[in-house]
């Protein structure tokens, strides 16, 4: 929910590895497999989380799994794994657009939590090029403190058959005041920065639920 989890969470008391890695040559086949976006970060389709990639995911040393989907898929994109890692569910109601930053808060604390912990995420949709892939494209610039094309030139320089729609473009652009914004205040610049942040947060909660027609 917005105004946020940010402000009490792990920002102040730690910061989780954000060090970019070096880009990789990129295959056609990679697209069903798992990158690593962030030192401890993932980004994959679900078939890297599917029943008989139990193995790979715990060499990798996954220990934290964000589960994205579309309410129509719920019955096909869901957990396997709800006893060897700690789940998170993040689910979009189908509606003329699909509303994915009111979701990031949630995601950036359990992304936090993990990585701050010394543990490892994999973040997956159904094809982890869409939806999945804009909520590491968030957190990537809330966490590197860039705009939206610096950080998505991070994401795909590691997963390169990642596709944001127009529409999650659009969102994404409406995020980066809220991330400076928020990084304003939490340096210290006085409290017109958090008045700024609550009232981008709650135009953006009170705005109708709004469709990325791509895969998650």
């Amino acid at each position: 929910m917005w105004p946020p989890v940010y402000a009490h969470h792990h920002s102040s008391r730690c910061r989780p590895p954000t060090k970019p890695l070096a880009p990789l040559q990129w295959t056609y086949e990679m697209r069903r497999e798992m990158q690593e976006i962030l030192p401890g970060l993932y980004l994959g389709p679900y078939s890297s989380a599917s029943r008989n990639q139990l193995e790979r995911l715990q060499q990798t040393g996954i220990t934290h799994i964000v589960c994205v989907r579309r309410s129509v898929e719920a019955h096909l994109i869901r957990p396997n794994f709800p006893n060897q890692f700690q789940y998170l569910e993040v689910e979009l109601a189908e509606s003329p657009e699909l509303w994915v930053l009111s979701h990031v808060p949630r995601v950036t604390a359990f992304l936090d939590d993990a990585l701050c912990s010394g543990g490892r995420v994999l973040v997956h949709g159904n094809l982890g090029v869409s939806l999945s892939a804009a909520l590491i494209v968030a957190y990537v610039m809330r966490r590197l403190s860039l705009n939206l094309s610096a950080a998505s030139g991070v994401v795909t320089a590691r997963r390169d058959c990642v596709r944001l729609s127009p529409d999650l473009v659009r969102q994404l652009h409406e995020y980066e005041p809220i991330c400076r914004a928020e990084k304003a205040f939490l340096a210290g610049h006085g409290s017109s920065g958090r008045c700024r942040a609550k009232r981008t947060c709650d135009q953006l909660d009170d705005e109708p639920e709004p469709m990325d027609m791509t895969s998650a």
